[in-house]
């Protein structure tokens, strides 16, 4: 456990927050910190064909040991982090044991993580938990997939008794922001099947994908001045308010 929880530490201290406003791949120049660290642990450990393409898409292959043609399997991975809250400055707390009662994040500024409002902590109960201090994200998604990957592939080298055919792996960018999977290179990546490790409990298997679309859409009132805007000012937001009533009610989130 100690190894695995340490990688893990290791890549949550490096901040790869993905950024929803910036048209360049990656969008930030900060996935990069985390993709040449991933390319020399993952030459370390003893895998293959081992590649960082211009786009910050890292490839992998473990190596068949098994005479048998067998298909070649991927498991996926993503390595920024949501835009939606600080990445930076990332300090972990770990929970041996826990209770299942409420755990004081921060102190200072009242921070609680519970179960009264997150029932799935209860799922939990006596395993060992790692949380921030309640100021920054943890960044497990999907630095725990990372580290799940890169530590099922350490584990396979060291015991070659267990069989297996070619594996490929993939660490994407820009995941969070929904531009992961835009410049993925399929016919490199060489997989009959691939799974990615993004998920939430142990278990759980998701073999369909929801679709996501966004818009941005600017509605341009007129502003005239209170005591003359009778019969002529037209309020943006009033508007927006006709739109969004508009938008069939089943078919949003």
């Amino acid at each position: 456990m100690h190894p695995i929880v340490n990688r893990f530490l290791k890549y949550i201290q490096i901040d790869t927050q993905s950024d929803p406003n910036n048209p360049e791949f990656p969008s930030t120049e900060k996935q990069w910190d985390l993709a040449y660290v991933l390319v020399e642990e993952l030459k370390t450990i003893g895998m293959q064909d081992v590649t960082l393409d211009e786009n910050c898409y890292i490839m992998a292959t473990l190596p068949s040991n098994i005479d048998n043609k067998v298909p070649t399997i991927g498991f996926v991975a993503h390595i920024d982090t949501s835009p939606d809250f600080s990445g930076t400055n990332v300090t972990p707390k770990i929970h041996e044991n826990y209770d299942g009662k409420d755990i004081v994040l921060n102190k200072e500024k009242n921070i609680i993580l519970s179960p009264d409002y997150f029932e799935d902590l209860l799922l939990y109960k006596g395993q060992t938990l790692i949380t921030t201090d309640g100021t920054t994200l943890l960044g497990a998604d999907d630095k725990a997939g990372v580290t799940e990957i890169v530590s099922a592939m350490e584990h396979l080298i060291k015991n070659p008794q267990i069989k297996h055919g070619n594996i490929r792996i993939c660490f994407t960018p820009d995941e969070e922001v929904g531009k992961g999977a835009h410049l993925f290179d399929v016919e490199k990546f060489g997989a009959e099947w691939a799974y990615t490790m993004d998920g939430s409990e142990i278990g759980e298997l998701e073999y369909e994908n929801f679709n996501a679309a966004g818009a941005k859409i600017s509605i341009q009132g007129k502003s005239v001045h209170p005591g003359y805007a009778k019969d002529k000012m037209v309020n943006s937001i009033l508007i927006g308010n006709e739109f969004a009533s508009l938008l069939p009610k089943n078919e949003v989130p």
